[in-house]
């Protein structure tokens, strides 16, 4: 689909009113990184004067070495708060230290740093690290978690206010959301395999305001974004396997929902003043055309169940049918065993077959209602590949989306239809990191470091292409003309000279 300059100018102011009428709703300032992906999750900026073309040794306001982590910098006005953890090896992976980390903005100085305990060994896998989530701030005070403890709260000083031990959790790829503060709650959804629940607390006493328990909720790893209706008190939106459910702030009970969501969620919405929008991936075989069939417990205890006890254990997998192989340890038998036993009981094997019957894409979704609004709200799907980890971004009038091999894809976000598919030039790489747009720019980091900038319109062009020489998970944070980037063993402020 092509679109006109002029057509494209209006898409962008369009856009860009109601990213800021959105924001304005809500009391957030434009420039402020208070949590992760800045101001309620939008990943936009109104910074201005960036650097395009930056690296190890190019436009460096300051750079800090820091232990690693996957959690993104959150900014006030004078601080910058991250979490880290000590370096690992596959022999002492279970041996690190957990920090919070406090450095000032305009030096790079790391002012503070105080550990936090590990009472608890958090199942971690493939990438995921023991400090990804993002800590959260209200501009004075910063807020963390850590699957290996739970909640803790710092002042500015770095003086402990209070903590939260909570316990162990079950996520099979180990906890992924950040904590976010709404009014004087910190909220927390833990997305776990058995016993998921949202939870509310009081982010001065760290007592806890409400809990809501979520059984039909499996691991998740995305992080909330509030929504404000035209009437009526806010809410909080949660991407869930299988689902996007909205929570009342007040009392955390369930307000609307919309089903057809993949069965693992990553990313953060992004949204305008009327509709968000939100990608998942599971399975290679959710995509549509690749789902297999599956049967009823009945039949798959017929099928398996080798000794008769009315289970079925990893060794009793055989065959080399399709949901056979898809069963088997070697392939997805741990991401359905929800209690980790070695056995899948009734529960399980339905949540298998849900997982199976699930769609990989990404959704165009009205906000609002009451109830199931499926059959209401959804405005459009695309459904060819989407990123497992990043999140889209809404920025001036373009929906963007990076995959992994770094193919940057553009959207109308009215139609759905594709502006602009392409491959980022020396980019060829897995994605963590969800992009970011300020400037009139979209920045879009590789796992390996390199940074791309590209115009922020549907016909999307390459500014520049830079290297950071160093793994990066993290999202970078924006604001007063700097960008802060975390790389496996740096934070960097860059900025032109």
């Amino acid at each position: 689909m092509q679109i006109t300059p002029r057509a494209n100018r209006n898409l962008t102011v369009c856009a860009t009113v109601s990213i800021l009428f959105f924001l304005a709703n809500f009391g957030f300032a434009n420039d402020d990184w208070s949590r992760f992906r800045g101001p309620n999750g939008a990943g936009v900026s109104s910074a201005t004067g960036l650097p395009t073309e930056f690296g190890p040794d190019k436009n460096v306001v300051w750079k800090t070495p820091l232990p690693p982590g996957h959690s993104s910098p959150v900014l006030t006005r004078d601080r910058i708060f991250v979490t880290a953890h000590t370096p690992t090896t596959k022999k002492d992976k279970f041996t690190y230290k957990l920090f919070v980390i406090a450095l000032d903005r305009k030096t790079g100085k790391i002012l503070w740093q105080r550990e936090v305990p590990r009472p608890n060994q958090v199942r971690l896998e493939n990438v995921n690290g023991p400090a990804s989530p993002s800590p959260v701030t209200d501009g004075t005070n910063v807020y963390a978690f850590f699957q290996d403890f739970g909640l803790i709260a710092f002042d500015a000083a770095g003086k402990e206010k209070w903590r939260m031990p909570m316990a162990a959790f079950n996520m099979f790829y180990g906890f992924g959301a950040s904590p976010i503060l709404v009014d004087d709650k910190l909220i927390l959804p833990v997305d776990q395999d058995l016993s998921a629940y949202l939870l509310a607390v009081d982010k001065n006493s760290g007592k806890v305001k409400w809990k809501i328990a979520r059984p039909d909720v499996i691991s998740g790893y995305s992080t909330p974004t509030i929504y404000q209706p035209k009437t009526g008190p806010k809410q909080i939106i949660v991407p869930e396997s299988f689902q996007l459910s909205a929570y009342s702030v007040a009392d955390g009970k369930r307000v609307w929902w919309v089903r057809g969501l993949a069965c693992e969620m990553k990313s953060v919405a992004s949204y305008d003043n009327e509709y968000l929008y939100i990608n998942g991936w599971g399975f290679p075989l959710n995509q549509p055309g690749r789902q297999i069939a599956t049967v009823p417990f009945a039949e798959g205890l017929k099928r398996y169940d080798k000794n008769n006890d009315g289970l079925i254990a990893r060794e009793e997998i055989s065959g080399d049918a399709p949901m056979d192989k898809v069963l088997a340890p070697s392939y997805g038998f741990d991401a359905f065993d929800l209690n980790r036993d070695g056995k899948l009981e009734a529960k399980d094997w339905d949540i298998f077959r849900a997982m199976m019957a699930s769609e990989n894409g990404l959704l165009s979704i009205k906000l609002g209602g009451s109830g199931d609004m499926t059959d209401k709200a959804i405005r459009w799907r695309y459904q060819k590949p989407v990123p497992q980890v990043p999140s889209t971004l809404l920025y001036q009038g373009a929906l963007f989306m990076v995959n992994d091999s770094g193919i940057l894809i553009s959207f109308d976000p009215v139609t759905g239809n594709v502006i602009k598919q392409g491959r980022l030039k020396g980019a060829i790489d897995k994605y963590f990191a969800s992009p970011v747009g300020a400037d009139g720019n979209v920045w879009l980091i590789s796992q390996d470091g390199t940074v791309s900038v590209v115009k922020a319109q549907g016909e999307w062009e390459t500014v520049a292409v830079n290297s950071l020489g160093e793994e990066c998970f993290a999202t970078p944070a924006i604001a007063d003309g700097r960008l802060y980037i975390r790389t496996q063993g740096t934070l960097y402020c860059f900025g032109k000279a």
